[in-house]
């Protein structure tokens, strides 16, 4: 297959689902991933995508694609690991909560094919489960660029009017002294209108960011149900998280 023909298909699935995996298209293609790689390269100088470790995002998911792609490329093994340990804990006929953290994306390529429904207010999060078998519902609002997620009063508003049998949430700080930190106090506000509204909460959150504070503190260890890291999490630790009352999965 010559590039033309694989530019269009490349395009075409970005279209569809928003982002791709280099080993994917590279089986689909029936393609080396070295052949790949050179043509979202091509596609990345001419515009028309925004690579990110192991594959690639359009460009059109939001105004500032660059930022989110550089966060998402971070720790991509432990992210992956965590949201295969996530994704064991969604059955078939779950509404589930989504929310718009790198360390939760990978979640949706694992769920796609469930018939559940995903309440979600993370762009990157909509457009993978787009036409997949999964049912999507985008909370409204103000569009954070940087984020490339739905932030606000309308947002939290509309939050808060689901129950969702799981949430899924990425935290930027956790910790037996302050709990659940973060930098953002929009963000804070989303995952306090998720967890009031979740019959049970799981924290994802990868060993880096475990008894690491942020400036705004926002919620309890105790809101959480189930704390799922990776296996760089120390013992003693988790240990810790344990004898709190805290459910962990590592």
């Amino acid at each position: 297959m010559n590039f033309q023909l694989r530019k269009q298909h490349i395009l075409t699935l970005l279209a569809q689902r928003g982002s791709l995996e280099v080993a994917q298209v590279a089986q689909q293609l029936q393609a080396t991933p070295i052949t790949v790689r050179r043509d979202l390269a091509q596609l990345a100088d001419q515009g028309l995508l925004v690579r990110t470790h192991g594959g690639a995002v359009r460009p059109g998911v939001a105004k500032n694609p660059v930022a989110f792609a550089r966060k998402a490329a971070a720790n991509p093994d432990q992210k992956a690991y965590i949201c295969r340990l996530a994704a064991a804990e969604v059955a078939v006929g779950d509404t589930i909560f989504i929310d718009c953290g790198s360390t939760t994306l990978p979640l949706c390529a694992l769920v796609r094919h469930l018939k559940i429904r995903v309440v979600t207010n993370s762009l990157p999060v909509l457009f993978e489960l787009v036409g997949s078998a999964a049912q999507v519902v985008l909370a409204g609002g103000e569009v954070d660029a940087e984020r490339q997620a739905t932030h606000g009063t309308v947002a939290v508003e509309q939050l808060r009017r689901y129950q969702v049998d799981k949430a899924f949430l990425g935290v930027d700080g956790f910790s037996l002294r302050r709990g659940l930190t973060a930098n953002s106090e929009a963000e804070a506000a989303i995952s306090l209108a998720v967890a009031a509204g979740a019959r049970y909460t799981y924290l994802l959150c990868d060993a880096s960011k475990l008894e690491q504070d942020k400036y705004f503190q926002f919620a309890p260890l105790s809101s959480v149900g189930t704390l799922i890291t990776d296996s760089a999490a120390p013992q003693k630790v988790l240990a810790q998280y344990q004898k709190a009352g805290l459910r962990v999965l590592s």
